[in-house]
């Protein structure tokens, strides 16, 4: 028996233009006011920009100011070097690159809602029809649990950064999303000879097989081809228990469709740089990453992905327990066999990141939005008030933390904030500080509503997980982004640095690491050696506090004879330190 027996009230859909607004106020903040950060911010920024003013043999080899980064595929940094390209004369580089982030953020979450939707319409989906009548039609309750999918995506901690910053992480979060929405297209073609199991519409099986493979072939010129071969064999896996027609269209179209795709850009870069591309490296650096399962794997996937995760987990968990015995149902069948194939790949990686995690999320946000229909009423009244009184909590806690940085009071914590950013000067800034006060009334008007209305609708259980997400986050872009943006730019460094070189710009030899170079070259406009025989006679070297300043390791790696010109440092970083030398002599 299916677990969801629910009238046609439940399933009011949230109106667009609240839909547009929350994603326009969870995306927004955060892309203005600030510049590239430090880390992967501040380098895929750099590939961007190199791009942009660079030849086709930076678009074809990605790189930071002359710096290789043969490790890196093309795709996010052709998009933002695009942006800059259009906006940049107007905007400024780095928020016309930052501009690519509202394309990814659009991809990925018109991929869940429309994902949802279409599993959300299929028979073995609806609710039980009730006895007198009043149950909610195909398409109201696939709309409804579509808008569900889109708060609990909002809602998602670990997306929170991610999809703020121009990095391949959010792109390729983004593509496995759009994976998931073809995927569900193509599986949604019934067998032939068989009803109509759909939503009154079928899809070409061979078409959406192709649109699968170009989404694998970007997500291998994205970041690798670790995931899209794992969601390959996912879907064979999958096709040849459910239907084995379609792993013919999966081998015969989408396979080579994705070796098109991703082939076109070795084919390029072999055929037209002077020395090829370097094939070799980004594949071994795609083989280096993986390795047999550890411990240290397996307890970093439980321990991050719990909070990276929330609060889709605890819904998708629900969801498959609920639906256990329509377990075979594409709607739970489909995302999770994204699941368990991405999974597989996480534990397979020794070394595992934050960024591992990120696939994993569209496939969960799917699953738990068929998690809400079964959730009971006092579950969901917990999980509200969890919410309410969480979040509320922290906004007040950034409420207090900005009174403190701004007027001194409490004093211990002003003290706290302004030793972790010595240097840094307040600012009073009326458009943030109005904008912080609206989204903070329109939070209390959001609980408000939901406490004292108690509506019905499905996605009454997560309005209040996601607008506390984003109120939080609009509270930290605006009230605290200059003491953010003071901790984590390089931008002051890089003044400092163009202030001591020479009158005559001369090439610059260095050490400093991807994310560096690109803030020094951009702010400072350090002329960086472009050649690794090349001889330079300004050298900027970086290492830490801790080492003496005639370090016997800048003399291995560096030849010759050097006078310091200038030594300094980020202010909120107490070990990082750069120096700048000039060669004596010869």
């Amino acid at each position: 028996m299916k677990p969801v027996r629910l009238p046609a009230s439940a399933t009011s859909a949230l109106p667009r233009w609240g839909l547009w607004a929350l994603g326009l106020l969870y995306i927004l903040p955060g892309l203005f006011g600030r510049d590239p950060w430090k880390n992967d911010d501040a380098s895929s920024f750099g590939i961007m920009w190199t791009m942009a003013h660079g030849s086709l043999s930076t678009w074809l080899a990605p790189q930071i100011a002359g710096l290789p980064m043969p490790g890196e595929s093309p795709l996010t940094y052709w998009v933002g070097a695009i942006c800059i390209k259009l906006f940049g004369w107007l905007l400024g580089d780095p928020l016309a690159a930052r501009f690519s982030t509202i394309i990814f953020f659009l991809v990925g979450s018109l991929s869940v809602w429309y994902a949802t939707y279409l599993l959300g319409r299929r028979n073995e989906a609806q609710p039980l029809r009730l006895a007198f009548g009043g149950q909610p039609e195909p398409r109201d309750f696939g709309r409804t649990l579509a808008d569900g999918a889109f708060l609990i995506y909002l809602g998602c901690l670990g997306l929170l950064l991610h999809s703020h910053e121009t990095t391949a992480k959010s792109l390729q979060m983004s593509l496995v999303a759009y994976a998931i929405y073809l995927a569900v297209r193509l599986f949604d073609t019934p067998p032939s000879g068989a009803e109509n199991n759909a939503s009154n519409k079928t899809y070409s099986p061979i078409h959406s097989a192709a649109l699968l493979g170009i989404a694998l072939g970007l997500l291998t010129l994205t970041r690798g081809w670790g995931v899209p071969v794992a969601i390959f064999l996912g879907l064979i896996s999958f096709a040849l228990l459910r239907q084995k027609s379609l792993a013919t269209h999966l081998l015969l179209v989408t396979l080579p469709a994705a070796i098109i795709v991703s082939g076109a850009w070795f084919a390029a870069g072999y055929f037209m740089l002077p020395e090829g591309n370097d094939f070799a490296f980004w594949q071994a650096q795609n083989l280096k990453q993986f390795g047999w399962p550890t411990l240290h794997a397996f307890a970093y996937f439980i321990k991050y992905g719990i909070w990276f995760a929330w609060p889709a987990w605890p819904y998708a968990g629900w969801a498959i327990y609920a639906w256990r015995q329509q377990r075979h149902a594409l709607h739970i069948a489909l995302p999770l066999a994204f699941l368990i194939s991405l999974s597989v790949m996480i534990l397979l990686i020794p070394r595992p990141d934050e960024g591992v995690l990120l696939p994993l999320l569209p496939a969960l946000v799917i699953l738990a939005a068929f998690g809400l229909p079964t959730m009971k009423r006092g579950a969901i009244n917990a999980v509200d008030w969890f919410a309410v009184m969480t979040l509320s909590t922290c906004a007040a806690f950034i409420w207090i933390g900005w009174i403190a940085k701004e007027t001194g009071w409490p004093a211990q914590i002003a003290k706290n904030a302004y030793k972790l950013a010595p240097g840094f000067k307040p600012g009073f800034n009326m458009t943030a500080v109005v904008l912080a006060i609206l989204g903070s009334i329109c939070w209390i008007l959001l609980v408000n509503w939901r406490l004292s209305r108690r509506p019905a609708v499905l996605w009454r259980a997560v309005v209040l997980s996601s607008g506390g997400v984003v109120l939080c986050w609009l509270l930290l872009m605006t009230l605290w982004l200059p003491w953010i943006n003071y901790g984590k730019s390089y931008a002051g460094v890089a003044e400092q640095i163009n202030d001591h070189l020479p009158t005559v710009k001369q090439c610059v030899d260095t050490n400093v690491g991807p994310a560096q170079r690109a803030s020094f070259a951009y702010f400072g406009n350090v002329p960086f050696s472009q050649l690794s025989q090349e001889r330079c006679d300004i050298l900027l070297y970086q290492d830490n506090n801790n080492t003496k300043s005639d370090d016997a390791a800048l003399k291995r790696a560096f030849s010759g004879r050097w006078k310091l010109l200038w030594t300094g440092r980020r202010p909120s970083d107490r070990d990082e330190r750069f120096r700048l030398y000039q060669r004596v002599g010869n």
